[in-house]
């Protein structure tokens, strides 16, 4: 017998959730336009160097992945 479109959705949705697994829909900026690279180039250009710098020994200070090379 064949299903809807709307049906086999609802499905397909309930097989996600009883899989423990929830769907999430994300808005991005679409970096094929040269007006969205021109604004991910401008923030870049204002990062400070010093706090990237940082940002990054904190990461890495807070991080355990070398301790433990199998999981």
């Amino acid at each position: 017998m064949a299903t809807s479109p709307a049906e086999r959705m609802r499905a397909f949705r309930r097989r996600r959730r009883e899989s423990h697994l929830r769907e999430i829909r994300m808005t991005l900026p679409d970096a094929r336009l040269r007006q969205v690279r021109e604004r991910i180039a401008d923030s870049v250009d204002r990062l400070d160097p010093e706090a990237e710098a940082a940002a990054l020994r904190w990461i890495e200070a807070v991080s355990d992945f070398d301790e433990h090379p199998t999981r």
